[in-house]
């Protein structure tokens, strides 16, 4: 019998349709909602100015009324009445949708992607109605010491998104995500060193659209571009000279390492502790400071075919062991 299942996520990047795909491959119903979606254009301009303007002048992560999205998300619950919910990051869902969510005994569990230090999420609150499991191993450390139940389950790579034909990233060394003084210095290192690069992303995009919605007058001062769709991300990463993978205060491994990993990229990373996933030197290329990075920026440009065995056995290990569907196989463990 197929078990239907409700994904309650943030819209960021459109993961959940594919965590959604990931459990479809299981043979799941799976039905997504986005609980930061907004029902008109008027209260997403009302959220930018109420909670977005001030996060961004003191620090935060509002978007909406959490009180609002709850409420919202929990009528979502009532109208699937599935079999289980899963829910991604859920920090700022009030204890209203949990104890929707976990009504009758329904199975309800948590897959955070970002360190709970850095949101709002409440374990003791959340743990009462649902289980646990974080891509960050820090994360999972602090929970089992104070006696909560958790799962590591890192991130993986979407394979129903593959790279298309797109010629985008050829030529450049490239970086797709948002933006953070150290992604920024080292960008500007290859940039100074006469590497070309590119970044793409709203909060690198000088496009007058992307610089009103990020809040910014000035630009980067470095080429750049939009949010690319999946398929087209993954395709930059392919025709890279090679793609910047650069964490920030994470001690998971973000979407990108397996992605960049997928695609068949030359991913430059800068966390040795990559080879928890991936074979380093074979897999992945590790630097540890600006100098590191140029030199070996330097030697993949001149000299691409050497490193065609690399891209081939970093998309061998991710289509192995490292995509979505396995991540959906460890979360399936836990209901």
């Amino acid at each position: 019998m197929t078990r239907r299942m409700l994904i309650v996520s943030p819209s960021f990047h459109g993961y959940h349709a594919a965590i959604a795909r990931a459990f479809e491959k299981l043979g799941y119903d799976a039905v997504t909602y986005c609980y930061d979606a907004v029902d008109s254009t008027a209260e997403k301009v009302w959220n930018k100015l109420r909670y977005e303007l001030p996060t961004k002048l003191v620090g935060g992560d509002a978007h909406q009324s959490a009180d609002t999205s709850s409420r919202r998300a929990a009528e979502r619950v009532r109208d699937v009445a599935p079999d289980v919910v899963l829910v991604v990051r859920g920090d700022t869902l009030t204890e209203e949708f949990w104890q929707v969510a976990s009504a009758g005994g329904r199975p309800v569990v948590v897959w955070m992607y970002d360190e709970m230090r850095r949101t709002a999420f409440d374990a003791s609150l959340v743990s009462k109605y649902a289980r646990i499991a974080s891509y960050s191993p820090l994360d999972v450390q602090a929970l089992v010491a104070e006696g909560i139940e958790a799962l590591h389950v890192p991130l993986g790579y979407d394979d129903t998104a593959e790279p298309n034909a797109s010629t985008e990233g050829i030529g450049v060394v490239s970086f797709l995500g948002a933006p953070s003084p150290k992604r920024h210095g080292a960008l500007l290192a290859l940039h100074e060193a006469g590497i070309p690069v590119r970044a793409w992303g709203r909060g690198w995009s000088d496009h007058p659209f992307d610089r009103a919605r990020t809040w910014r007058l000035s630009s980067s001062g470095l080429p750049n571009g939009r949010d690319t769709p999946g398929p087209v991300a993954h395709a930059i990463m392919r025709n890279s000279i090679a793609t910047l993978n650069i964490h920030g205060d994470q001690d998971g491994f973000t979407m990108r390492t397996f992605e960049a990993a997928g695609s068949g990229g030359v991913q430059l990373v800068d966390r040795a502790d990559v080879s928890e996933v991936y074979v380093t030197g074979e897999e992945v290329l590790v630097f540890e400071n600006a100098e590191e990075l140029v030199e070996i920026a330097r030697r993949v440009e001149a000299r691409p075919e050497g490193f065609v065995a690399l891209r081939e056995a970093a998309r061998r290990r991710t289509l192995a062991e490292h995509t979505l569907r396995h991540r959906a196989q460890q979360l399936e463990g836990l209901w």
